[in-house]
Order: structure tokens, then C-alpha cells, then sequence
């Protein structure tokens, strides 16, 4: 039961990482925030087709990006654009979650490695 409630989550959020690279096509600085979330969604595809990340990791990894894309947003109907301090918050939850893909497609947890006892 669980490994289906896994499969469908990955399948539900790679369904959700498909449309929301297809609605991202703009052009951006590779090291803008544009470009950067871009980035990521596709690190996190590459994780998800290589086995690296599980169904539940793939959920948690989407889940961050939505609140970053919610944030950036939220900071974007404010006012005009983005101001310094909202630019600099959002390089910070980059960062972080950045660090969490790497963590979680090097954690050795991936679909085709061996459980533990």
C-alpha cells in the first residue's frame, strides 16, 4: 500500500514539475531567480528518472518548490517587482533547497538501492 502511495505521489509530482517547466519557457539569467527555480525542477526530474529520489522525497522536494514559487509571487503582486530584501529571501530558500536536492539524491535512499534491515 505504501509503495503505491509512493509511486502515485512521484507521478503526481512529476506531472506537476512537467507543466510547470512547460509554463516557465520565458527567458532568464541562468543565475536569476527565473532560472534558477528552472534549474531545480530540472534537477529534480533527472533524480526522479535516474531512481536517486523516492516518491516520498520527489513530494517533500515539489512541495518546497511550490512555496518558493508561492513566496515569489506573493512578492511580485506587492508592488513593483521585486525589491532588494525580497531578492536576497529568495536566493536564501534557493540555497536551501538546493542543498536539500543534493542531499536527498546522494542519501543512498534511491529506488534501486537496497533497503536496511
Amino acid at each position: 500500500m505504501k509503495t503505491i502511495l509512493f509511486s502515485v505521489t512521484g507521478a503526481f509530482a512529476l506531472m506537476f514539475m512537467l507543466a510547470a517547466d512547460s509554463a516557465a519557457q520565458r527567458i532568464s539569467k541562468p543565475g536569476g531567480i527565473n532560472g534558477r527555480q528552472q534549474n531545480q525542477r530540472q534537477r529534480i526530474k533527472q533524480g526522479v528518472r535516474s531512481g536517486e529520489l523516492t516518491g516520498r522525497e520527489t513530494g517533500r522536494l515539489v512541495a518546497e518548490q511550490v512555496h518558493i514559487n508561492r513566496m515569489e509571487d506573493r512578492f511580485r503582486s506587492s508592488g513593483d517587482g521585486l525589491n532588494n530584501r525580497e531578492r536576497v529571501r529568495l536566493h536564501r530558500e534557493l540555497n536551501q533547497s538546493s542543498r536539500h536536492i543534493y542531499r536527498q539524491k546522494h542519501d543512498s535512499q534511491g529506488q534501486g538501492s537496497p533497503r536496511r534491515p
